[in-house]
């Protein structure tokens, strides 16, 4: 009889023990078992369904559209309430975000057609996602689905260029994998840039400098040192050889010498000014 019973508690055991590791199972392969929490954040401004938003500056507990100024913060998309069977809240916190699994985003085709797997970046629209490109920093992850940009469109914006030609942008609503990260595709700006140059000017400025900036400050540079170093040279040869053919005008001679010393000064200042503003600026 003991040994009935004991079989019977080791066959449920054992049962329960496939149980578990079946549910483990389902839980990796789900597509949506990742979706299953959102976080709720205040917000200043009103957001839609399906927007990119990123972390406000200076206030982790607020959400403001995402744009190419905070693409950095980027954080994740705008859903509904009851879109996940947990959210994580409180009754200030009206915004609720998601940063992992398939929801719906709002796109645009300001890069073009998006086609399914591609990567989804921001767009110069706040808020609203576009195809990636090489220029991109960060991505919300990848899209689903197609958009054209003429079916299921939901509303259509002008955007200017830097020459002022007019770009409409059609915006519509389309299933994303959210996956907030790098751009994969991105290329680096200062791939021929030394490394020593980049910490250099990083260090002056505190920001990142486009190459053909730094090596036009180089040019500057250079030209005023080869200026200043020339009119030096020149103004301390023809002082000496002229106090060695007059030694009784040495007191001319020599304050004229000072006057080109301080101008090849002033030439190497005016230089290195303008070297500053080229990068600062």
């Amino acid at each position: 009889m003991f040994t009935k019973i004991k079989n019977t508690f080791t066959g449920k055991r054992l049962a329960g023990i496939v149980g578990l590791v079946i549910l483990f199972m389902i839980s990796i392969a789900h597509p949506l078992a990742a979706q299953t929490v959102t976080q709720g954040y205040g917000s200043d401004e009103q957001l839609q369904r399906g927007m990119l938003v990123s972390l406000k500056d200076g206030d982790g507990s607020k959400v403001e559209p995402a744009d190419l100024d905070n693409v950095k913060r980027l954080h994740g998309l705008v859903v509904n309430a009851n879109d996940s069977p947990v959210t994580l809240s409180n009754e200030t916190q009206k915004t609720f975000v998601a940063t992992v699994g398939r929801y719906e985003g709002l796109v645009s085709d300001q890069n073009g057609y998006i086609k399914q797997g591609d990567y989804i970046t921001v767009s110069k629209v706040r808020g609203i996602g576009m195809r990636v490109d090489s220029k991109s920093v960060n991505i919300i992850g990848k899209a689903l689905v197609d958009f054209d940009g003429k079916t299921n469109v939901l509303s259509t914006t002008d955007l200017k260029d830097n020459a002022g030609v007019v770009q409409k942008v059609n915006i519509g609503r389309i299933s994303l994998d959210i996956g907030i990260g790098a751009n994969p595709l991105a290329k680096s700006e200062d791939v021929n840039l030394p490394n020593f140059l980049k910490k250099a000017t990083e260090l002056i400025t505190t920001k990142t400098i486009s190459p053909l900036r730094i090596y036009i400050s180089i040019a500057i540079l250079a030209a005023s040192v080869i200026i200043a170093g020339s009119m030096l040279y020149a103004g301390v040869r023809s002082s000496m050889i002229s106090i060695g053919r007059n030694p009784l005008s040495k007191q001319s001679i020599v304050k004229s010498l000072v006057q080109v010393v301080l101008t090849s000064f002033i030439v190497f200042i005016i230089g290195i000014f303008g070297v500053y503003l080229l990068l600062k600026l």
